[in-house]
């Protein structure tokens, strides 16, 4: 028994005070439960005291690196799943640049076998090319029968042939396509905005227009296969732009923004160096600004970490020599609430809807909302404390945010009725 929250639900607008009841892994009940033993049949149910703190529907990131198999130096499964319940998420989808790649059955099989055994949903893409090689299909019926939810080589960009291959056959299945957008042929030095950041370390960047040209080209593709397309982390107000228009024109597409694109700018990557390093790189303020306006009309749908853990040994490498990537699933929640609803750019309930019901629905799940009968996958959190970002549950500490003072602190997560704290 959840008593006293404040529940809200993206997926119908409500919110207020209300108990939940929860019991073999669904919500018996909504509103006042007083009479919950003739619900559950039992003399005794235990009691979350949610006076005070929201309740949500469990968080859902659609896009998030454990590194396994191949490099569980830097994240595991179960260490990745650990620090996704400690941010408020219940449900995860891996990105397939693994080693091996998530590019057949087997592998995918243990993916998913490991996941059942971490307490939340662990779900995954597979591959969208053999071996992330850019050339030969996987046998994406196959996949889809064995359990994946959807397709991407994220991390590498597919040419146009691919891409165009690639689209028609999800286009036939009806499943997803996530799509990674940085022309490499325009990048001298990826990770880090061409102009004032790479000016400042004296490299070449990556241009803006490395995502501009993929996005302008992919949602043409989209639109002449029918293809259900989600451009991953958009980081340039161009890209907002031109997927606002394809989406006023009916093209089927999806758009994510990361916590870190709508929070930091290349200012911060002079400021914080290969902790602030990531692909695609961080930009301009205009930029930041275009990404919170798409956030705010719905022209970007969904709010996804790109949680991708590194060593910290990798991190202290040279500039150019040192993986893009930050870790994201403990801070995205209160970062959201810090940025975009304290200042009032986002309501909490838009907010938790880009989190929750819009990944659920891209992906056809049942989560992502609160019902009598729907599943018990919660999040309870303080929406006015403040907290110091100082440790974390994943493997990898490489944060630009250590140190950071945030709004919003999850005090437990509910998974199939199970809380973690």
């Amino acid at each position: 028994m959840i008593k006293n929250g404040y529940v809200l639900d993206p997926r119908t607008g409500q919110e207020g005070e209300a108990d939940i009841l929860v019991g073999e892994g669904r919500i018996l009940r909504m509103g006042e439960c007083r009479h919950w033993r003739d619900l559950t049949g039992r003399a005794e149910v235990r009691e979350f005291d949610a006076g005070g703190l929201m309740v949500a529907p469990g968080l859902i990131d659609v896009h998030v690196h454990f590194r396994d198999p191949g490099f569980l130096y830097k994240e595991d499964i179960i260490s990745g799943s650990r620090a996704a319940a400690k941010g408020g998420f219940t449900t995860v989808v891996l990105m397939a640049n693994t080693r091996p790649a998530v590019d057949d059955a087997e592998v995918l099989q243990y993916v998913l076998e490991k996941g059942r055994r971490t307490g939340i949903h662990v779900e995954s893409c597979c591959a969208v090319t053999r071996g992330l090689q850019g050339k030969e299909l996987t046998d994406m019926k196959g996949l889809l029968a064995a359990g994946a939810v959807g397709f991407t080589d994220d991390g590498i960009p597919l040419a146009e042939d691919v891409a165009r291959a690639a689209m028609e056959r999800t286009a036939q299945l009806g499943t997803v396509l996530s799509v990674h957008e940085e022309d490499p042929a325009r990048i001298t030095d990826n990770g880090i905005h061409a102009g004032a950041a790479s000016a400042y370390f004296g490299i070449g960047g990556s241009p803006r227009q490395a995502e501009i040209c993929m996005v302008e080209r992919d949602i043409r593709l989209a639109r002449e296969s029918g293809a259900i397309v989600n451009f991953q982390h958009i980081s340039t107000k161009e890209a907002v732009e031109l997927i606002r228009g394809a989406k006023a024109r009916g093209v089927q597409i999806h758009a994510e923004a990361t916590p870190h694109h709508f929070t930091l700018t290349e200012q911060d990557a002079i400021r914080y160096g290969t902790l602030a390093k990531m692909n695609p790189p961080l930009r301009e303020e205009a930029d930041r600004e275009a990404i919170i306006e798409g956030l705010r009309d719905g022209t970007i749908d969904l709010i996804a970490t790109d949680h991708a853990p590194h060593s910290k040994e990798e991190k202290e490498k040279p500039l150019t020599q040192a993986p893009s990537g930050i870790i994201g699933l403990e801070t995205a929640l209160a970062l959201g609430i810090t940025g975009l609803v304290e200042n009032g750019k986002l309501t909490l309930m838009s907010l938790l809807e880009k989190m929750t019901w819009n990944p659920a629905r891209m992906y056809g799940m049942d989560r992502g909302y609160l019902a009598e009968g729907g599943p018990a996958d919660l999040v309870i959190f303080d929406r006015k404390k403040r907290w110091k970002v100082e440790q974390f549950a994943s493997k990898a500490c490489n944060s630009p945010f250590l140190g950071w003072e945030l709004c919003g602190k999850v005090r437990a997560t509910v998974c199939g009725g199970r809380v973690y704290r």
